[in-house]
């Protein structure tokens, strides 16, 4: 990997002197996620997470500690038009914000600017103009195919396009936002004709979000060396889904009421520019398998264009919170599990002349791992709802009951980085 965009706020012996940023599991001050929030009946703002404090990047502006060009993005309500900026302009001021919490000099300007998270309400980051999810976990679209078509799991196009389906971006939320059982037609094993109901097949996906910043004009693809460039930040995704009704509905044309009922996501974005230490190489491709296509191949996107991020998913169910158990561990995994990078989606997916708007979020689908203690939904779990989960109540689960809740959790690790986090990514099912 290239060292040539690491500077000074990621060296692991920065300390910024906000109460407990220092050793933060989530939010020190090498991580700097951007997000939007609000204070009591303040109107919504962006701000910054450092420990347990959010920073207010509008009243920092008025204060006159950020560059006055930046007084439009940061009167915003959502982060489109200040992550539109170009990616030099977003890592000045990140570098900015870093020197201000680590510096004594600016300590007594900017404190009064934090506000306690415990306080805040976050809200979704961008107004999302469109939803693309994709299929890049390749042990999960392996083990999906295994229960469907036993001899031939994946399909002869999965390993030369990164396959994907436009989601729904109105029902897209924020951690946090309870999720309401979808209802739909489907039909029973044994049964000729469908029936009209709540899904009785809840399940969840573990899945990583990358939003889009600068977008492309429409019928101007995106080069591959210049995907990076286009990306805003990351996010933890749950593709909720009602195996159910998505398994009488895909035919012929893949997803629609299954899917697009409720996707969460963490409300932080982690920028590019944190995530800059754990960019690792992309896993090589089995020998036997066909390299990618001359425009989805870039030796610098395969030399450093996968991140070392680990994985997690947990489940909580009504009766633990009675009890005060802890969350159930459902999966853990690593996201080099994807088989296709992320400047492979976003070159594939403008490849057509598609334009792409700052705001738009890319789903990487769900990411499992080679083995069972690393998958990445329920279906694979139980294995289409046959050997059900014991949980520590003594509760059993093949598909998510109401009172559920599933917290997923990642973390970027990298010898000789201090650790980042992204945030909470949790919704209980109300009904």
């Amino acid at each position: 990997m290239s060292l040539a965009k690491l500077n000074r706020s990621h060296d692991p012996r920065r300390v910024s002197w906000v109460p407990g940023a220092a050793g933060h599991p989530q939010f020190p001050v090498q991580n700097l996620p951007f997000g939007i929030f609000r204070q009591n009946s303040d109107a919504p703002r962006p701000g910054v997470a450092i420990g347990e404090w959010i920073l207010d990047l509008r009243e920092l502006c008025a204060a006159g500690l950020l560059d006055h060009e930046l007084r439009p993005a940061l009167d915003s309500t959502t982060l489109n038009s200040l992550f539109a900026l170009t990616a030099s302009a977003r890592e000045a001021l990140r570098l900015q914000l870093s020197d201000l919490l680590c510096s004594e000099v600016s300590r007594e300007t900017v404190e009064p600017l934090l506000r306690p998270s415990t306080q805040c309400r976050l809200l979704l980051p961008f107004a999302i103009g469109d939803y693309t999810d994709f299929y890049t976990g390749i042990h999960h679209a392996t083990n999906v195919g295994k229960l469907f078509r036993p001899d031939a799991p994946l399909l002869p196009n999965y390993k030369y396009v990164p396959i994907g389906y436009h989601g729904r971006a109105s029902s897209v939320r924020p951690s946090g936002d309870p999720v309401v059982r979808a209802n739909g037609q489907r039909r029973v094993a044994g049964e000729t004709t469908p029936t009209f109901g709540p899904s009785r097949q809840l399940d969840y996906e573990l899945e990583l979000g990358m939003w889009i910043g600068s977008g492309n004009p429409q019928g101007k693809p995106i080069p591959i060396a210049e995907a990076d460039d286009h990306i805003a930040g990351f996010c933890l995704l749950n593709d909720w889904s009602a195996r159910d009704i998505q398994a009488w509905e895909y035919q012929p044309l893949g997803p629609f009421l299954a899917k697009s009922f409720h996707s969460t996501i963490s409300a932080w974005v982690i920028t590019p520019e944190a995530l800059e230490p754990f960019r690792i190489a992309q896993p090589a491709r089995p020998d036997a398998d066909p390299r990618p296509l001359e425009y989805l191949w870039s030796t610098g996107d395969q030399s450093a264009g996968a991140r070392a991020i680990e994985l997690e998913a947990s489940i909580l169910t009504a009766r633990m919170r009675k009890e005060g158990s802890p969350p159930h561990q459902l999966s853990r995994g690593l996201a080099t599990n994807m088989y296709w990078t992320f400047a492979q989606l976003i070159t594939h997916h403008a490849s057509n002349g598609c334009n792409l708007r700052s705001g738009d979020l890319l789903g990487s689908g769900t990411i499992s791992a080679p083995t069972a203690d690393g998958f990445g939904s329920l279906l694979e779990i139980t294995r289409g709802g046959v050997d059900p989960i014991h949980l520590a109540t003594g509760e059993t689960r093949t598909f998510l009951e109401d009172g559920d809740e599933i917290i997923l959790s990642a973390i970027a690790r990298r010898e000789g980085y201090v650790s980042i986090g992204f945030g909470d990514c949790r919704a209980v099912i109300v009904r």
